[in-house]
């Protein structure tokens, strides 16, 4: 991949699409195309050198006004890359959220009765302002996230590509009738909104996941309010606003900024407020179960998406050439700072040595700098908790025999949160990176002789959102497939999340799926209604 020229690969990938232009790049397609992300550069995408502001919000929007909340408190935002701060936000408190919540609760009413053809076209326009604002919006998520700025403006893409998808999803929801087994008697099967929907979204993909959620909780007729992360709380508001300069009427779509010091309570309110009818967080298990032990208590509705811990497994029969690709987009992608981040390599005895030494030529070759230099590969860890959370596992298993390949320690002559790309063999049961989610730019390879062995070991985690394998027989693609206990399968690909398909796991990994079709259920109960008649 070093080789790479950003030229060659963009219209590589162009032809591979049967695009005549840049134009019909689909959104998911820009954002899940590994080759294309690590070549883009300012040729393809224009980058301001001056950003506008016009969409940064300190306050938070609540019933179509921009507020301070109460106590008109601040909290700091800052830039990964080098800690600077890049603004100040007002943070508000669960008394503030509540308010959004009477007002969300309020505005369901008139927003559930308007048309799935009004509705759409809102959405629509909303995607529309996105997709006019993808220089800006990149800048602003690059700078509070850290991930490279190709990757950024994929992510605003990724973002638009869902209220693509459930503008067009919001006219196909559909009822049906079912013969009741006596002759006067006749049934009507309705889909309804369930009401109002607290949604918690994660740092990593701020914006992706705004949309994720919010498209189709609008979709179905819900109303929402949205707890930004803390770290990254200027690209969800900045969505917010295109969403009311959509025309998104007031109350149907709130969003609520707040230091860590307050994301519990406004949690809490989520779970036990009764006119909150659905909550959908992304975020870590400990906080998941949490969460749906409070809204246990009201018997409320919760959609989770958890964490994961994702082998990738690597057969004899492999390209190799795949594997490398989809290795820099399933581990690199956001300095491995994905859910779906692929962390365990098992290899095929076979294929080791050979998988070892190309996939060892790829770490060494990306490039850890400025998130805005569009050479750089590897950006910043989010924050000091997650530098210290990968710089803990690796020297955890470093102490019990873990040889380092590559890196293995900070880059502080890089950044004071960036850690090198780094690849682990010799990993044994007691390493803790074996069984807990790095989150980070770390490898674990692991020899494995058969297939039967490979997938109890890639089964035994408590986790299942993801898996990845890498094999040429086509009987053994559809074995593993089925073997692995994971809600996506990577079978020679790792891009495994787009608009149109399910999102979800197994296991401790979550409750329910996001994206696709299936997104809608979330948002959706099922009423039956029985009518007599004479005959």
């Amino acid at each position: 991949m070093a080789s790479c020229k950003p030229s060659s690969v963009v219209r590589l990938f162009l032809s591979s699409l049967n695009c005549v232009s840049r134009q019909r790049i689909t959104h998911s397609a820009l954002y899940n195309s590994s080759p294309l992300l690590c070549a883009l550069s300012s040729k393809d995408f224009h980058t301001s050198t001056i950003m506008s502001l016009s969409l940064r919000r300190s306050e938070s929007y609540i019933n179509g006004e921009w507020v301070k909340g109460r106590a008109e408190k601040l909290f700091q935002v800052f830039n990964p890359k080098n800690g600077s701060i890049i603004g100040e936000v007002y943070d508000l408190d669960a008394e503030d959220t509540k308010a959004a919540v009477d007002a969300a609760y309020e505005a369901f009413g008139p927003w559930s009765k308007k048309t799935a053809k009004e509705r759409s076209a809102l959405l629509y326009k909303w995607y529309s302002l996105i997709l006019e604002n993808i220089p800006e919006l990149g800048e602003m998520l690059t700078e509070e996230n850290g991930k490279p700025l190709a990757e950024g403006k994929g992510e605003i893409m990724y973002a638009a590509s869902f209220l693509d998808w459930y503008s067009a999803e919001a006219r196909r929801v559909y009822g049906e009738t079912i013969e009741f087994p006596v002759t006067n008697r006749r049934s009507i099967i309705r889909k309804e909104p369930v009401g109002v929907a607290g949604i918690i979204v994660p740092w990593n993909f701020p914006a992706g996941m705004l949309t994720r959620k919010v498209g189709p909780a609008l979709a179905a007729g819900c109303t929402v309010v949205v707890k930004s992360p803390e770290d990254t709380p200027y690209i969800p508001t900045a969505l917010v606003e295109l969403a009311n300069r959509a025309g998104i009427p007031r109350g149907v779509l709130n969003i609520v900024s707040c230091s860590r010091s307050n994301a519990a309570g406004i949690g809490q309110l989520f779970s036990s407020d009764p006119k909150v009818s659905t909550v959908s967080f992304t975020g870590s298990c400990e906080v998941g179960k949490l969460l749906m032990s409070q809204c246990a208590v009201e018997v409320k509705r919760i959609s989770l998406e958890l964490g994961g811990l994702a082998p990738l497994i690597v057969f004899d029969s492999a390209d190799l050439s795949k594997v490398v690709s989809g290795t820099l987009f399933a581990k690199f992608r956001n300095c491995g700072q994905a859910c779906i981040s692929a962390q365990n390599f098992f290899i095929q005895e076979g294929i080791y040595d050979k998988a070892v030494e190309e996939i060892t030529k790829l770490t060494k070759s990306l490039k850890m700098g400025d998130p805005m230099d569009s050479t750089t590969s590897i950006g910043p860890l989010i924050n000091s908790r997650g530098l210290e959370k990968v710089e803990r596992l690796v020297n955890d298993a470093k102490s019990k025999g873990a040889t380092v390949i590559c890196g293995g320690s900070r880059a502080t002559d890089v950044g004071e949160l960036y850690f090198q790309p780094t690849l682990l063999t010799g990993i044994t049961e007691d390493m803790d990176i074996l069984h807990q989610e790095v989150f980070g730019p770390v490898i674990c390879i692991i020899k494995f002789n058969y297939e039967e062995e490979v997938i109890r070991k890639a089964n035994n985690t408590k986790s299942g959102l993801a898996s990845y394998f890498y094999s040429s027989d086509i009987s053994q693609c559809y074995r593993v497939m089925e073997a692995l206990q994971a809600g996506l399968i990577g079978c020679n690909d790792t891009t495994v999340s787009s608009a149109e398909t399910p999102f979800g796991g197994y296991k401790q990994s979550g409750i329910g799926r996001e994206g696709g079709k299936y997104g809608m259920d979330e948002f959706l109960q099922i009423k039956m209604c029985a009518i007599g008649i004479d005959i």
